[in-house]
């Protein structure tokens, strides 16, 4: 037994990756692009396990990815690729339509035709599972309860949009052509290799080399924490037991303010690593112009999966950044090389920093 997995030298991707094969023997298929956050060394770990197959490609890619089903055959895909990156999605809106849209078309069809000829025994255990995120919801306002699955989708970004319509179509191809698939939406992530243009290992990293953490408008949007090993062990459990054509929001319960998070790295990088002047990482703190159209708040309700998959998270926010600290703290050679001249450009384009 197989599975092929997309997008798993990302960040999301390659924690799956490293638990998946800590907790099972099933080889697994890794089909990744390696675009700008797509990165080996995330993989460094399993690079001489035999159960783990890397191969570099698109999604988009029909030949591909149908030969990839013809040979190894797997029980089941798991779509990680993704564009994932809010700013980055202002900025070029175009790369996000086309890997999240009509790459997972793309996807969708070459399996719907490899699933399709299947023996009707090998069929029946076949899924599709489709990983996606909390955005497409929209925001909330402060009194209103988290999104649950029965939420209307009000995506707000290019990014977001583009993730909605992925999901749309996993549902559509699942009521129109039979498909067995099922849909997981997350909250924001956090943990080992993220790329340092999200805000956890952004703040880490900037405030270990004295620069400013930058801090969109006022500080107080709210998002909803979860661990990435927490968010994996969800996606295995929804692949084991989900029902099909079901959607299970998978949420850390920890509701945090922008400002909280960062003050709160700040205050474990003083304790685990003081500035040489003894003075506080948040001193280093710097807001900054708004982002357009930023959502005030995401948070989500994990009871249905609690409730049927009988899933909920193993860390707090507390223990789980306290061990992400940690992490990029032991981690300093990875950062370097993720920290290309393409990035820093990036960051000072778009923080005006």
């Amino acid at each position: 037994m197989t599975i092929l997995v997309t997008g798993c030298a990302g960040f999301i991707g390659s924690n799956f990756v490293h638990g998946w094969l800590a907790a099972h023997d099933e080889p697994v298929i890794n089909l990744d692009k390696l675009t700008y956050a797509g990165n080996l060394s995330n993989l460094a770990r399993v690079q001489d396990d035999k159960r783990h197959i890397f191969v570099k490609g698109d999604i988009g890619d029909r030949e591909l990815v149908g030969r990839l089903l013809s040979e190894h055959q797997p029980r089941a895909v798991l779509n990680f690729a993704a564009e994932s990156h809010v700013d980055r999605s202002i900025l070029g809106p175009g790369e996000f339509i086309q890997t999240n849209v009509v790459g997972t078309f793309n996807l969708l069809e070459v399996v719907r035709a490899y699933w399709s000829e299947l023996p009707e025994e090998r069929k029946a255990g076949f899924r599709f599972l489709h990983v996606s995120t909390d955005e497409v919801y929209g925001t909330l306002e402060d009194t209103d309860p988290p999104f649950a699955e029965t939420n209307a989708y009000q995506p707000n970004s290019p990014y977001s949009a583009s993730k909605a319509a992925s999901d749309h179509l996993v549902r559509a191809w699942h009521h129109t052509y039979g498909l067995p698939v099922l849909t997981t939406n997350c909250s924001n992530n956090y943990g080992p290799y993220h790329f340092p243009e999200k805000l956890i290992p952004l703040v880490i990293i900037n405030a270990l080399n004295g620069k400013p953490l930058p801090i969109y408008g006022d500080g107080m949007q709210i998002r909803d924490w979860l661990y990435v090993e927490d968010h994996c062990s969800a996606i295995r459990r929804v692949l084991e037991a989900g029902q099909l054509g079901e959607t299970y929001n998978i949420g850390g319960w920890n509701e945090k303010a922008n400002i909280d998070v960062v003050r709160t790295l700040c205050a474990i990088l003083d304790e685990l690593k003081p500035r040489d002047d003894g003075r506080s990482y948040a001193e280093q703190i710097t807001y900054v112009k708004d982002r357009p159209g930023h959502d005030r708040r995401y948070a989500i309700d994990a009871r249905k999966i609690e409730r049927e998959l009988g899933w909920k998270p193993a860390e707090t926010f507390e223990t789980g950044v306290r061990k992400t600290v940690k992490w990029y703290l032991a981690n300093q050679e990875w950062v370097s090389n993720v920290q290309s001249g393409t990035y820093r450009d990036w960051i000072s384009k778009n923080y005006a920093l």
